[in-house]
């Protein structure tokens, strides 16, 4: 049986019918290009004004649908392309799903917006530690309610703890790896005893799964989780919860500072920028926050600056770099490495594949730290060619005997594809042919999977932070539990990322800074850490990324964080 549009609209519930029509006026401006004519584009707009005016004509709904447009004029509507599968906080490890809990969550500490500074929220104060840096403190927030009226205090918060740690979810692992217990040492106060030293543990209490949940709403138990409820202490509570699209409204007995808006609805376009952007173009959305293509993004600053709209970006947190595996010839030799340090040019990655919507970095810690150390300008510069060729003589390598190293990148990822053929046209072009890349990928569960038995001799990753401290840009990548310098790293995170790097002394370092609370001794030892970084490199970095938000003309109060956590409570129309 053959159906019209007309009776296919018909037949469809309403928020399908908004979705068909918003389909067919995104398909029609996607076939636009500034190549057409008036008249194409005078077709195109009568087209998009009669399926408003059929999808509108609707007697039965048309007062309904104007209350609720009116409604919905003071509240902020966000799109963006991250799926979202999960809202248990002790479940999810995904950036979309971590970025609601934020806004519907309180941690007992926060960064303090715009900047990568702890400052109690749910504590009162910052925790008092004991002498053996094992035992935490922490006074408690009075006069706080979850969202179903349960009141807070540190029995709930210890529930909450403990969940996280017990449920086993993905990001469990970074209390229960270090925490051996918690305790309400009072009605308002917590104690955590922690197995071993770590300076950054309180940046963890900032992570939005450890937030509090109502001892009413959730449970203890392996894998019991809720993936779609949320009952938590924020400043918003969860409204309505849709595959493509989340309603967070204002919770009116929160214990801070209300919203400066009336309520977000969120907008997902699934792995889908092109709806995304000319969703922002035509208004349907108010903010376009994750993530757009360069062009798009482009496009999007182009506007900004003319004035169409707001452009916001800082600086990020994550962090794009090289894994060398130092057991793999030629790569086993220091100045075949080093002729690698020195050919890189950050310059023109970020400039010829990123269009400078990312930043150069010459540490595996991103600028937003204060500990922060430019080691690889420093010691190589920005393509040091000439430096290069004689790094790579002193090697025995020349164009009779070229240094082969394979650079692997995840499949399906154009970004990282041109990114190792700029590193092999910088090679061929300036090195005489004394190094030769050859370029591979692989799916991405195959290469966690090899990555470990040495299988590459490089490979192309990116590191996103779990918590903002810069403990989570070292150990990981330098720390190694059992090996040698003769062996390299048999077990341990070294070995895990597949660079299979050992020092004795960096592991002392490590250990070292972890059990310091000095800030600025402990920046010595995070600075010496790095210039091992740069004498050995067992890792390459190469560039952090750009935090990029477009919001309309009349929104105000968007703030970007280092955490990359958009906060929605700021934002006021």
């Amino acid at each position: 049986m053959i159906i019209s549009m007309y009776d296919l609209y018909k037949k469809l519930r309403k928020r399908h019918r908004v979705y068909l029509v918003q389909t067919l006026l995104v398909h029609t401006l996607n076939k636009w290009s500034d190549s057409y004519c008036y008249f194409s584009k005078f077709i195109g707009l009568f087209f998009i004004g009669f399926c408003l005016v059929v999808a509108c004509h609707d007697s039965g709904n048309y007062q309904n649908s104007t209350s609720h447009k009116s409604q919905r004029s003071d509240r902020v509507t966000i799109g963006t392309t991250l799926k979202l599968q999960n809202i248990d906080p002790a479940a999810t490890y995904g950036w979309a799903g971590i970025n609601v809990i934020y806004n519907l969550s309180n941690t007992l500490y926060a960064n303090k917006l715009g900047r990568a500074k702890l400052e109690p929220q749910l504590a009162t104060e910052m925790p008092e530690i004991s002498e053996n840096n094992l035992l935490y403190k922490i006074p408690l927030r009075k006069g706080v309610t979850f969202h179903d009226g349960t009141p807070f205090n540190a029995e709930a918060m210890k529930f909450s703890l403990e969940r996280f740690i017990k449920n086993g979810g993905k990001p469990s692992f970074l209390l229960s790896e270090l925490v051996e217990s918690v305790e309400a040492t009072g009605e308002y106060e917590l104690s955590i005893k922690l197995k071993q030293p770590f300076s950054g543990f309180t940046a963890i209490l900032a992570f939005p799964g450890t937030c509090a949940v109502s001892p009413k709403a959730y449970e203890i138990g392996k894998e019991k989780f809720n993936p779609k409820i949320f009952v938590g202490t924020g400043p918003y509570k969860l409204a309505e919860y849709n595959t493509d699209s989340i309603r967070l409204d204002v919770f009116e007995d929160y214990w801070g500072e209300k919203p400066a808006n009336k309520g977000v609805d969120m907008q997902i376009y699934a792995d889908n920028p092109a709806n995304l952007f000319n969703s922002f173009r035509t208004h349907a959305v108010d903010i376009a926050y994750r993530t757009l293509e360069p062009e798009q993004i482009k496009s999007l600053q182009k506007g900004s600056a003319r004035g169409d709209w707001q452009g916001i970006e800082a600086s990020g947190t994550s962090l794009s770099y090289m894994v060398l595996n130092l057991r793999q010839e030629p790569l086993n030799k220091l100045e075949v490495r080093q002729a690698i340090a020195a050919l890189v040019k950050r310059s023109s990655i970020v400039q010829r594949v990123f269009q400078n919507q990312v930043e150069p970095v010459y540490s595996l810690l991103p600028t937003v730290f204060n500990a922060y150390k430019p080691v690889f300008e420093e010691a190589y510069g920005d393509g040091d060619y000439d430096r290069a060729k004689e790094l790579l003589k002193k090697a025995g390598y020349s164009a009779e005997n070229p240094a082969i190293v394979e650079i692997w990148y995840p499949a399906g990822s154009k970004t990282y594809e041109l990114v190792a053929v700029t590193l092999r046209a910088l090679a061929d072009k300036e090195l005489d042919g004394a190094l030769v890349f050859e370029i591979e990928s692989v799916d991405t569960a195959t290469a966690a999977s090899n990555l470990s038995k040495g299988v590459y001799p490089s490979f192309l990753l990116e590191w996103y932070p779990d918590f903002l401290d810069p403990d989570n840009y070292i150990q990981p990548f330098l720390d190694c539990d059992r090996g040698s310098e003769v062996t390299g790293c048999k077990e341990g995170a070294a070995q895990s990322l597949g660079s299979f790097f050992y020092s004795d002394r960096a592991n002392k370092l490590i250990d070292a800074q972890r059990q310091e609370r000095d800030p600025e001794a402990r920046h010595k030892i995070l600075a010496e850490l790095q210039d091992i970084l740069a004498r050995e490199i067992p890792y390459i970095p190469l560039w952090q990324n750009k935090d990029f938000v477009f919001a309309h003309n009349g929104l105000e109060g968007i703030t970007t964080n280092p955490s990359q956590y958009l906060p929605f409570w700021t934002i006021r129309k």
